[in-house]
């Protein structure tokens, strides 16, 4: 829930930068487009996968995760550093890296503890994406204090693209579950080994020429090689049934941004469209829609509520997160003249989407959950 919070603030913040030219970060160093891109990715992006990793590990290993007092210590640790850049004195950019970083350490150990205990090694390729995404805000610091060139860049688009390849690894394991379980007849969705294996490898290759040591030719037809592994794996989990279930349509589709990121990408070197459209397919598209809908099942489900009869609310919801996602990705292709008109327009539809998701959910996990009444 701190995330979504987080993300509402953020996001009206970023469109009175945006569209206002309003001044809120006293630290040059720290540009308004960088703060955005970090915030999103290290301060929402991160939240997000820090509640669901903490309460997936549990699940699998059966022991026990952090909660309690040290939860809230966690979460305060993770406020602070989202806090520290409105903070007008010398050091508090160099506390928000401290704390961020911390953070991103603590998460890592957290998680890695019951793992080791249990000896569930197949999860460690789980556990690898916090290291890089620990990796990744390394370097982003690194840039920010020009102790490295390109440093933001590479910590910012290291972020992003494991942040996605997360979704990959974990979607092929949860979204056809899903679907399975959800759409009310029975079908058995394929997951094909040589998909997930292709898909580590080329998005490990992808990551590197594309971040840093960069190749974009190679990488734009790398990315269209995971843009047609993904559409057929996509197409593998297809049946009809999705489209009646907002909780599984909205993990669907938000899949499915990650192939219109590719091919976006693929099209920014062979046709020269705007690159920061594939970026929006990835964040505002794929990561948006699949967080959000995670949140809304996982929270439903761990306060003993039925999943398969989920609150009427999440239709309009999801629909506001999704068409917010075409107005910021594919409606610039159409009428790029309108383009800071469609960034609006996309900002205020994420921003209403997370307020009536907050606004719903935020009694739901403040009161015992349904089991706990019974």
């Amino acid at each position: 829930m701190m995330g979504s919070l987080f993300v509402i603030v953020s996001t009206i913040l970023w469109l009175l930068i945006y569209q206002f030219n309003l001044t809120i970060l006293p630290d040059p160093r720290l540009t308004n487009v960088h703060w955005h891109a970090h915030e999103m990715i290290y301060g929402y992006g991160m939240a997000v996968i820090t509640g669901f990793l903490l309460t997936a590990i549990k699940n699998w290993t059966g022991v026990q995760t952090i909660h309690g007092f040290p939860l809230l210590l966690l979460t305060a640790i993770w406020g602070l550093a989202r806090l520290m850049p409105y903070l007008p004195f010398n050091n508090a950019l160099v506390m928000m890296a401290a704390f961020d970083l911390l953070f991103n350490l603590l998460v890592c150990i957290l998680v890695l503890l019951p793992i080791v205990k249990v000896k569930q090694w197949q999860q460690i390729g789980v556990w690898s994406k916090l290291g890089l995404f620990l990796a990744g805000n390394v370097l982003f610091y690194l840039g920010l204090f020009n102790f490295l060139d390109n440093g933001i860049r590479m910590g910012l688009y290291t972020g992003l693209y494991t942040i996605i390849s997360l979704i990959m690894l974990m979607g092929s394991r949860v979204i056809p579950f899903f679907i399975e379980k959800g759409v009310g007849y029975p079908v058995k969705l394929r997951n094909h080994p040589w998909i997930s294996i292709a898909s580590l490898l080329l998005m490990l290759v992808f990551l590197v020429i594309e971040v840093f040591y960069p190749l974009p030719m190679y990488a734009a037809s790398t990315a269209i090689l995971l843009a047609g592994i993904h559409a057929f794996r996509l197409l593998s989990w297809h049946t009809a049934g999705i489209w009646k279930k907002p909780l599984l349509w909205i993990l669907y589709i938000g899949y499915g941004w990650i192939i219109v990121g590719f091919i976006l990408y693929a099209s920014a070197y062979f046709l020269n469209i705007n690159a920061m459209l594939a970026v929006h397919a990835f964040a505002y598209g794929c990561i948006g829609m699949v967080t959000i809908g995670m949140m809304a099942r996982v929270s439903l489900g761990h306060t003993g509520r039925n999943v398969f009869n989920p609150p009427f609310f999440l239709w309009p919801t999801f629909l506001l997160v999704l068409v917010g996602s075409i107005v910021r990705v594919l409606l610039p292709l159409l009428a790029a003249q309108y383009y800071g008109m469609w960034i609006m327009i996309s900002q205020l539809l994420w921003i209403l989407a997370f307020i009536m998701f907050a606004a719903y959910y935020f009694p739901v996990l403040a009161k015992p959950s349904a089991d706990e009444k019974k």
